[in-house]
């Protein structure tokens, strides 16, 4: 099975550990929220976001793969958990591949839609300032971390 197809089937049977093991050892991912995050930290964050969505309602579809890079139009619905809010997010995803895996993920969406709907008011009063989509990313940030720091506690 293509890379992608089985990227996001795992994704809609919300199997975090089948995701990660797609992704190579250096993989870097980025999107609007998490901007920059290495193999171990997407994997995280997956494992963090599927735990998280229990209403998760996703579409997908594969534009182009080859052995080199790929492309996906995804769609999500979901509630968002902080604010209680339904959230429909449509994200162009790249992809590079190295020995079958996927190197490099950039998501792409609209943050000001996105906030829009994920937090109501603020969204659509600030979210297409750069003081909200920082505070957005320092919080997902400390979300992420703390998921990680509980997946693996220092004795």
């Amino acid at each position: 099975m293509p890379v992608l197809d089985a990227f996001y089937q795992a994704f809609a049977r919300r199997d975090a550990q089948a995701m990660g093991a797609l992704y190579h050892p250096q993989a870097r991912f980025g999107d609007p929220v998490f901007p920059a995050l290495d193999a171990a930290q997407v994997r995280a964050m997956w494992r963090m976001l599927l735990q998280r969505g229990g209403d998760l309602d996703l579409r997908f579809r594969v534009l182009h793969e080859d052995e080199r890079s790929g492309q996906v139009l995804w769609e999500a619905r979901y509630t968002f958990t902080s604010t209680g809010r339904r959230v429909h997010n449509r994200i162009r995803s790249s992809f590079t591949f190295r020995d079958g895996l996927i190197l490099t993920q950039h998501d792409r969406f609209p943050f000001w839609r996105w906030s829009r709907q994920a937090l109501g008011p603020a969204g659509l009063l600030l979210g297409w300032t750069p003081l909200l989509r920082d505070r957005v990313r320092r919080t997902a940030a400390s979300s992420l971390r703390k998921h990680m720091d509980a997946d693996h506690p220092t004795a």
